[in-house]
């Protein structure tokens, strides 16, 4: 029994949850991919990386989250869960979580990724302004990305590839689809090395990432200062960053910010289940409270970029 589960009342708030859940975030995102696609002002190198985390934003709202939905739904209506939901991907010949499962945890790395080239992006736009335009070219930022998206989904899918003792499974605490044992009951330490890597490569490029950040923002905070003692002409001068990539990099900020907090729990259920702690309750949170970042991208958009919220306003 979990906190979500234990009566008949739970079990449909939960649903109710997770269907507005479905709606944010395709509506948030949609919104999103209309604005800097429709809008020649955001055809740009940080527009583009906006576009890439919408997508995989998007993704989470069309495939992951839904699953989790027909399943519970189905467990309501039939009071017997569905039977791919009791097997885990090693003892049936097709397992829905094959696909969903390395989905969610591609287009969680994809968005991390994404977030530290929009930082990366941002502080060449702060600390060189007279390089930016050079450095950060549209072509360039393409390629990012697509090895972005390749890289991930290598990553999340490297487990199965790598260690046949790990599978995939619809977990009962979760109520997604999680990494798990395959027919083995104790971790072998290559089994826990793997798993150990998920964490690893996602605290690395968020650390990097908040101090990346912080530098730009210290930077941001002197160049403040300076300009309050500055002629007004000078202030002007081309080689300061602009009000706009002032803005854009606070706005990327927010977003670390919003990103980290999502991520922690689940990076720290992770470890904890590595080490033997089953948490389940915990587990439940941390992952949903992981997928409910995906809609709030364009909330920390619309409240930071003006000219976003009047194009998502039309």
């Amino acid at each position: 029994c979990t906190v979500c589960c234990c009566t008949t009342v739970n079990k449909v708030v939960m649903v109710i949850f997770m269907v507005l859940l479905v709606v944010a975030i395709l509506f948030g995102n949609v919104v999103t991919l209309a604005v800097i696609l429709g809008t020649q002002h955001f055809h740009t190198p940080q527009g583009y990386l906006k576009a890439s985390l919408a997508i995989a934003d998007l993704a989470v709202g069309i495939f992951v989250v839904p699953l989790s939905i027909y399943a519970e739904v189905f467990l309501m209506v039939t009071d017997s869960a569905p039977q791919w939901t009791t097997f885990n991907s090693q003892l049936v010949s097709f397992h829905p979580c094959n696909v969903i499962g390395p989905i969610f945890a591609g287009c969680t790395f994809v968005s991390i990724t994404t977030i530290f080239m929009l930082t990366i992006e941002r502080s060449i736009a702060v600390l060189r302004p007279l390089h930016k335009d050079s450095v950060i070219t549209r072509k360039r930022t393409t390629i990012l990305i697509v090895l972005s998206w390749i890289g991930s989904f290598f990553l999340a899918v490297s487990p199965m590839i790598f260690n046949g003792d790990i599978a995939l499974e619809y977990n009962p605490c979760s109520r997604m689809c999680n990494y798990a044992l395959g027919t083995i009951t104790e971790f072998p330490s290559q089994a826990w090395n793997i798993l150990l890597l998920f964490p690893t490569f996602d605290f690395t490029l968020l650390g990097g990432t908040v101090v990346i950040n912080i530098i730009s923002l210290s930077s941001i905070r002197q160049h403040s200062k300076r300009r309050k003692h500055l002629a007004e002409s000078e202030c002007q001068n081309s080689s300061k960053p602009t009000f706009s990539d002032i803005k854009a990099a606070k706005t990327i900020g927010a977003l670390t910010v919003a990103f980290t907090a999502s991520f922690t729990p689940i990076a720290v259920f992770v470890v904890g289940n590595v080490l033997g702690n089953k948490w389940c309750n915990f587990s439940f949170f941390a992952f949903w409270i992981l997928a409910s970042n995906s809609c709030w991208n364009v909330i920390i958009y619309s409240v930071r970029d003006q000219k976003f919220r009047l194009c998502a306003q039309k």
